[in-house]
């Protein structure tokens, strides 16, 4: 198992540094090294410290949820399975993380199919937060506003449709139906009984506001990477192109929104009459700071694990 994420892991980093290279040379490998040069590194443990701010007020969010469906689990366990699951930060939308619900059953024998869904919720408010930061950029800016609303509304009909029990009933009936999909029609109602717990109306919003206080942070550490480039922008453009190139990098489905996500935080910096090589060396380390930190971090965490609760095994 673990051999098989570390293989993904290394695909996921030599892509990325293959896109970074030519990026690099694509805006002068030289001046690339330059504004390099011209950072402060003694930020960096600040930039480290918000990432990991964003990683446990996360945390609270998926502890919250454990209890919310009566899952009995220690504290310390708990932290070390989401802390886990940021090894699959480079997965497509981040929902690699679903092995947060293997690790959940290897320790208390939950069924996959009753904490599966939280991942699920966790993206939608993570999701919530992000369109929230972006649609007030995109009014203020009058930038991606057509992208940020036409995602935001996907969101909202979903969560609509799994906390309306007409339509969620009527959703499972269609999987007895089906010969294939009978078999798993008791996974689906506790699948679905789960959510539709985590997305009443107060825990939704509670949720959605405790992500928009846990991406700030990232936001935040992206504001003051720009401002030590000498970038002139204020805290909501920062806040606003670090959301919005999030966004279009998730949806694009790819691993860790590799290229999409750093092409965005390029381009809408270039916009500012930035230089090539100044927005690809900021973007180049708030994606080492949130993104690959967050896989090292993973890594490690998982290595943890597997000394107190033996080798990761996935089991229906």
């Amino acid at each position: 198992m673990f051999a098989k994420i570390k293989k993904n892991i290394f695909i996921s980093i030599a892509a990325a540094g293959l896109l970074y290279l030519l990026l690099s040379i694509y805006a002068d490998f030289d001046k690339v090294l330059h504004a390099f040069s011209i950072f402060n590194w003694f930020f960096l443990p600040l930039l480290l410290l918000l990432s990991f701010a964003n990683y446990v007020t996360r945390f609270l969010k998926w502890d919250f949820y454990l209890q919310l469906l009566k899952i009995k689990i220690k504290k310390i366990d708990s932290f070390s399975v989401f802390m886990s699951g940021l090894i699959m930060s480079v997965t497509p939308g981040k929902m690699g993380e679903l092995l947060k619900a293997y690790l959940v059953k290897q320790i208390s024998g939950e069924p996959v199919s009753k904490t599966a869904p939280i991942i699920f919720a966790e993206r939608i408010t993570d999701f919530l937060s992000l369109i929230f930061i972006g649609l007030i950029g995109g009014y203020v800016y009058n930038f991606g506003r057509v992208i940020v609303i036409a995602v935001g509304i996907f969101f909202v009909v979903v969560t609509i449709a799994l906390t309306n029990k007409n339509i969620g009933e009527t959703i499972i009936s269609y999987f007895q139906k089906i010969n294939v999909l009978k078999k798993y029609t008791e996974h689906a109602k506790a699948a679905y009984e789960s959510s539709y717990q985590m997305l009443q109306m107060k825990a939704l919003l509670q949720m959605s506001l405790l992500s928009l206080v846990a991406w700030f942070f990232e936001c935040l550490g992206y504001y003051l990477i720009l401002i030590n480039f000498k970038v002139e922008v204020s805290l909501l453009w920062a806040s606003f192109s670090y959301a919005f190139a999030t966004i279009v990098g998730a949806i694009s489905m790819l691993p860790g929104g590799l290229g999409v996500t750093e092409g965005s935080l390029t381009v809408l910096l270039q916009q500012k009459h930035y230089s090539l090589e100044i927005a690809f060396a900021s973007t180049f380390i708030v994606r080492i700071v949130t993104l690959w930190f967050a896989v090292l971090v993973g890594v490690l965490s998982v290595l943890l694990y597997q000394k107190r609760f033996g080798k990761i095994t996935i089991e229906k």
